[in-house]
């Protein structure tokens, strides 16, 4: 029986890995840190050790006698002022502990990735694991720090170290605690999104980037990454499938993500919380859309109906909060109603005229 230590295994995806290692038969051994919620990891047998992943010491006892390891920890904040706490934990821990599987000879270690490491795609297009970076440039702090992460990982692995990286997509399912991954439909079903940009991403079932996490243990080439992901959807799309499955009415109104960026600009510097901040309308309106063809065809990676997937996702928030969303406005106010007409009409107007200009 192999002694695995699963880093992250109180989050979404890390407890959706520790049922799958369980399954497994694997001798479980999580690292969570103090005050960590074990909600998700209720019915594993596990021994838990306690430490944070920037303390070499701890990271040390917490490898003694491991075999394999699963690094999931991390931290996906899109917030600016978190922009230090996010390089710590995804970057300088993940030097940390890596660099320590290294020196702890361990057989072999996947490593939690995302598709923030790769970058968003073309405009209406799709990406995958052979795409240049150059998310760079867009200055969002997560995404730089899971490419930087990940650089590491693949540099350690050239070295010598048996690390295998999985890129999952948005991940949706029942059992997102911390509402970091599934928490727009949360937001959809408290009617507090407003409006939305032209824009995609793609959503997969946790389930299955937890098998997809245990089958680049399997058959993972190391030095490798393997998208995870399933359908591309347009926020259009995924609005109109959330507000079919809840009775919630999706945004009416579609902005330019230039428009978009100065409203919410704007409404930042209003007193109260703004419906929406610049940080998230500038991810917001790039293609988070990708392919999986390489998951499938060298791991042998299967997904599960999308449509279970983002309808799982909707019951399992309304049996946690059914009461409050319940209380929630079901329609959108009437302003961004009009809006959305008046937007439309404008455009209308401006096509016309260009038409008639090239006539």
């Amino acid at each position: 029986m192999a002694k695995t230590l699963l880093t992250g295994g109180s989050g979404f995806i890390g407890s959706a890995i520790a049922r799958q290692l369980q399954r497994r038969g694997d001798d479980l051994r999580l690292g969570l840190r103090e005050g960590s919620t074990t909600e998700n990891l209720e019915g594993i047998e596990y021994e838990r050790v306690k430490g944070d992943l920037l303390d070499r010491r701890a990271v040390r006892r917490a490898l003694k006698g491991v075999d394999r390891v699963f690094h999931a920890a991390g931290l996906t904040s899109l917030k600016a002022a978190d922009a230090e706490r996010v390089f710590e934990v995804n970057v300088e821990a993940t030097k940390i502990l890596l660099g320590e599987c290294a020196r702890a000879e361990v057989e072999r270690v996947v490593y939690t990735s995302s598709v923030a490491a790769i970058g968003p795609a073309e405009a209406g297009g799709t990406a995958d694991e052979e795409q240049l970076f150059t998310a760079g440039r867009l200055g969002i702090p997560y995404v730089n720090s899971k490419h930087e992460a990940e650089v590491e990982a693949l540099r350690l692995a050239a070295q010598g170290l048996p690390v295998v990286c999985v890129n999952p997509c948005f991940v949706f399912g029942p059992g997102d605690v911390y509402g970091g991954s599934t928490g727009i439909v949360r937001r959809f079903l408290l009617g507090r999104i407003p409006a939305y940009v032209e824009g995609g991403i793609n959503i997969v079932d946790v389930v299955d980037v937890a098998r997809g996490h245990l089958l680049a243990d399997q058959k993972g080439a190391v030095g490798e990454r393997y998208i995870l992901g399933n359908r591309n959807y347009t926020w259009e799309r995924l609005f109109a499938d959330l507000g079919r499955l809840s009775g919630v009415e999706p945004p009416a109104l579609k902005l330019p993500a230039p428009m978009a960026m100065r409203l919410a600009q704007a409404a930042e510097q209003l007193p109260g919380r703004p419906p929406i901040s610049a940080e998230e309308v500038r991810p917001a309106g790039l293609w988070w859309t990708y392919r999986s063809n390489k998951a499938k065809r060298e791991l042998g990676w299967k997904t599960s109906p999308h449509e279970d997937t983002v309808e799982a996702t909707v019951d399992w928030y309304r049996e946690r909060e059914g009461d409050r969303f319940a209380r929630a406005r079901r329609s959108q106010p009437i302003q961004y109603k009009l809006g959305a007409l008046a937007f439309g009409a404008a455009r209308g107007v401006l096509s016309l005229g260009d038409r008639l200009r090239g006539a």
